[in-house]
């Protein structure tokens, strides 16, 4: 670990994963009244999830073993938002171009908690 590195909020990969929830979160919105509360919920508490776990894995960094499972629950959580993403553009949610861009940014966040993992000491 980076002596520069203080907070989770230090991390880029926490930063991009929050700034994908938010966005996430607020073409959730936009859903149809039903699936905000369905298809919606999933999709947001998954999202929250990626930077949520990241945040308390940062949190017991001490323990090296701690941080990696908080980390692979992350990723764990960074597949899932991609598996509803595909139902929200198959459902005709998303339209393509705002799928491609969601699904990039979680493949790219993915990666970055793939090379975290296997780094962290």
């Amino acid at each position: 670990m980076r002596p520069s590195i203080k907070s989770h909020r230090d991390l880029e990969v926490y930063r991009r994963s929050y700034e994908l929830a938010l966005r996430v979160h607020r073409v959730s919105l936009s859903f149809p009244d039903f699936e905000k509360y369905e298809l919606g919920r999933q999709l947001r508490q998954a999202t929250k999830s990626v930077p949520a776990n990241i945040a308390e894995g940062f949190g017991k960094r001490k323990a090296a073993a701690e941080v990696r499972r908080f980390l692979l629950m992350a990723l764990g959580s960074c597949q899932e938002v991609t598996v509803w993403l595909d139902f929200c553009r198959d459902l005709g949610y998303l339209v393509q171009a705002e799928y491609d861009e969601l699904k990039e940014g979680y493949e790219e966040v993915g990666k970055m908690l793939n090379k975290l993992i296997q780094v962290w000491r």
